[in-house]
């Protein structure tokens, strides 16, 4: 095939290259394509007159309208960082209920106690606060140490059988492993807890395991659950009755909780959170029920 033949079908020129019949034609490059390479050309010769560009050695052209990305970073850190304390310092002076009523701050906190809740907490009570089998529900209102903002963030501060000297502390005996209790009266003990929490699930079949266990609740089990079983925030003894289970509330989670003894475990913040950031995640923390998980 030779240069310049005119295709049969087409009438275009043909550049004389062929590949198994099948012969190139010597189209022209459409003009849009021109257009948009003389632009890209333009812009680029532009954008290297006016932006910093070329690098010159130890320098480069800093252009003519003098951008720095640089600087433009260092300053936008800087007032965020001035923003930053100016409401942390708000958050530092204010009481929690003042926080709370302060609907600017509150979003302050929203935004910070999320991150400061995914780093810190998540791990063990997961990232939507509602907890797992030993990790108590943040959303639930079943505190075992009390629900209000002073003794959440004492809770953070201090933790819970942790090494700090304040810790909170509390241990439940191994009530089957140490002899204390054998197997049946752990058993009439369960039947009386579950008939606590779950009344409408008591057969009257089970009614003298539940006597039996309510007067062996009462000698081994009182003292730090309460009389009534409701428990006790200051020993951080949970309540009984009201349906939340830290571990389980079958018979067969119960039996274990019992026979073997529970000693949950939360390390302290004090050294690794600073106050006002304690602050934050107790609000935050807090905030999480009024507002559904997040």
């Amino acid at each position: 095939m030779g240069v310049n033949e005119r295709d049969f079908y087409t009438g275009q020129i043909t550049t004389g290259h062929e590949w198994n019949g099948i012969k190139e034609l010597n189209t022209a490059i459409p003009k849009p394509v021109w257009f948009f390479l003389i632009a890209t050309s333009l812009f680029a010769v532009v954008y290297w007159v006016l932006m910093p560009a070329w690098p010159l050695g130890r320098t480069y052209t800093k252009g003519l309208l003098g951008t720095d990305v640089h600087k433009e970073v260092a300053t936008s850190l800087r007032e965020a960082a001035l923003s930053r304390a100016q409401w942390m310092t708000r958050i530092e002076k204010k009481d929690f209920a003042a926080i709370q009523a302060d609907a600017a701050l509150m979003k302050y906190v929203r935004e910070t106690g999320h991150t400061l809740f995914g780093d810190s907490c998540a791990v063990c009570h997961g990232t939507r606060a509602t907890g797992g089998p030993g990790f108590p529900s943040l959303v639930d209102e079943a505190w075992l140490w009390g629900g209000t903002p002073d003794a959440v963030f004492e809770t953070i501060r201090v933790g819970i059988n942790s090494d700090a000297p304040e810790t909170r502390a509390a241990q439940m005996p191994a009530f089957g492993r140490d002899g204390i209790l054998d197997r049946q009266a752990i058993i009439n003990v369960i039947a009386f807890v579950r008939s606590l929490s779950h009344p409408t699930t008591t057969v009257s079949a089970d009614a003298q395991k539940v006597a039996a266990g309510q007067e062996t609740f009462a000698a081994n089990c009182s003292a730090c659950h309460g009389d009534d079983a409701k428990g006790n925030k200051d020993t951080g003894a949970p309540d009984l009755t009201d349906g939340f289970w830290l571990y389980g509330s079958d018979a067969d989670s119960i039996y274990r909780t019992i026979y073997g003894g529970r000693q949950g475990r939360m390390p302290s913040w004090e050294k690794r959170l600073t106050d006002a950031e304690r602050k934050i995640l107790t609000l935050y923390i807090l905030d999480l029920k009024k507002r559904g998980t997040p």
